[in-house]
């Protein structure tokens, strides 16, 4: 049976969707509040070059051209990528560009009623008579003291999300004979720090702000080792506690826990090797393995540290800062950091966002959860309490674009009926138990949702969902030590 399907976002996540949707026979929506494809899909690539090898960011059924012979794809092929995906399943039409969704909101049950409801809904299917809804940047501005936030400065502070919007010859002109300050230090801070050292060489020097430091990589091959045999296989997730496991698995992991470190140690060598990190004091006190379960690994441009020694861009370490007439104080520091222009490349609110979406207060409350648990989706999809909406694009993974594909298919099972999810309360359960795991990972970023050092654990949950054998190698060794990736599901 046809059903309408609202979809907010025309990124990629919205994409998957809408064709997912479509294969199941329902009619998708796109609700899209950019003018056109450009403006869209810009966003979902970093300003100068993908950041995940090509065998990990691709679609299952539509392979990167020949043309495309570069591991890290730049920004332009990224784009006419997945503009040709739109154009060879004929989604373009489904979208409505220009058009922006203030708000969602519920014709059905009172908060009342549905805080009894024992399924999802009230009744565990995804549609009923009024219908069915699907969910796909609120920029994170840090929160100032009354007369220390950027309205005392006198110069530009702007996001990088408004940076990353610009064409290349607005970015340079905005950048180019001004003192820059860049705040943070994940992919886009270090993208947007390269272009200013490029635009004013060591006259005007870049100053990158960061309160923590990261395990940026500078390749996906540890001493020569491809990083996915280290964390992208089932063998490596063996030395993970999981979520709910059983007594065998748990034992297995804390009998692994040593390779577990090994792995973790052995990349951190070769990053601190490869950057000279000690030289600059930029060696985190974290593990790489709690970066990568906390979706925080990125990529370190070419020639940053480079750069870094010969002047042109400078590092500052600041727990906190705040404004003033003239750029930047840090705290415990007298001298104020003289800047024209500075730039935020703080992240997105993610828990804002969803938020926003809706009309209704107590859903406000429900998609954001407590602030001291992670964010509570099932399956990182749906809010066991909020009916006929599910959430595609918000937890995170080393591979989005792959993650995506495989929750918009499961998805599109269980509009079609395929499975029918479990109670609220052992959904509610699996949340709890995703939480601890979390924070056991993750640490003090157990607020995101991430998925990323139990990759083919969480497809396995998805496919047994589904109905599909999990296993997708050839053979005991190869389904324990060959790496996972978006062509192992391309067929159910």
């Amino acid at each position: 049976m046809e059903r309408k399907v609202a979809i907010i976002g025309a990124g990629i996540s919205g994409l998957l969707a809408c064709k997912y949707a479509l294969s199941k026979g329902h009619r998708p929506t796109v609700f899209e509040a950019q003018s056109g494809l450009g403006g869209v899909w810009s966003k979902t690539v970093e300003i100068t070059k993908l950041q995940t090898p090509k065998p990990l960011y691709q679609f299952s059924d539509f392979p990167w051209p020949d043309s495309v012979t570069e591991v890290f794809p730049d920004q332009n092929q990224v784009l006419e990528y997945i503009e040709s995906y739109a154009r060879q399943f004929d989604l373009l039409h489904h979208i409505r560009f220009d058009t922006k969704a203030v708000s969602i909101g519920y014709e059905g049950a009172s908060s009342e009623v549905q805080q009894a409801w024992a399924l999802w809904g009230g009744t565990g299917e995804p549609f009923d008579s009024k219908g069915g809804k699907w969910f796909s940047g609120i920029p994170n501005i840090p929160e100032f003291p009354q007369g220390k936030g950027p309205e005392v400065f006198q110069g530009k502070v702007i996001h990088s999300m408004d940076y990353a919007a610009m064409d290349y010859a607005t970015a340079k002109e905005l950048i180019k004979g001004k003192r820059v300050a860049v705040v943070g230090l994940q992919k886009s801070a270090l993208d947007i720090a390269m272009e200013c050292s490029t635009a004013n060489g060591m006259d005007l020097p870049c100053t990158v702000i960061y309160r923590t430091e990261h395990w940026n990589i500078p390749d996906y091959q540890p001493w020569g080792v491809p990083l996915a045999y280290l964390y992208l296989n089932r063998f490596s997730e063996l030395s993970i506690h999981k979520p709910g496991e059983g007594p065998l698995l748990s034992l297995l992991a804390t009998l692994l826990s040593p390779v577990r470190w090994a792995f973790s140690k052995f990349v951190e060598s070769h990053v601190k090797h490869k950057l000279k990190l000690a030289k600059f004091g930029m060696v985190p006190k974290h593990s790489f393995l709690q970066e990568l379960s906390s979706c925080l690994t990125s990529t370190v441009p070419d020639d940053f540290y480079n750069r870094v020694e010969k002047g042109s861009i400078r590092l500052k370490k600041a727990p906190s800062f705040s404004f003033c007439k003239e750029g930047i104080l840090i705290d415990g520091k007298t001298e104020t950091l003289k800047a024209d222009l500075v730039i935020l490349a703080t992240g997105f609110n993610g828990v804002k966002k969803l938020q926003d979406i809706f009309a209704s207060p107590s859903f406000q409350d429900l998609i954001a959860g407590s602030p001291d648990k992670t964010v509570p989706l099932y399956r990182e999809c749906i809010q066991p309490r909020i009916p006929q909406l599910a959430v595609i694009g918000f937890s995170e993974s080393v591979a989005n674009l792959y993650t995506s594909e495989m929750r918009c298919r499961w998805l599109a099972e269980l509009l079609d009926g395929t499975f029918k999810l479990p109670s609220i309360k052992e959904m509610e359960k699996d949340i709890a138990e995703w939480d601890e795991y979390m924070k056991q990972y993750s640490d003090k970023n157990y607020r995101r949702s991430c998925i990323g050092a139990l990759h083919i654990w969480y497809n396995d949950r998805l496919c047994k969902d589904m109905g599909w054998n999990p296993k997708r190698k050839k053979g005991f060794v190869a389904e324990l030590f060959e790496p996972y990736g978006p062509m192992d599901y391309a067929c159910p």
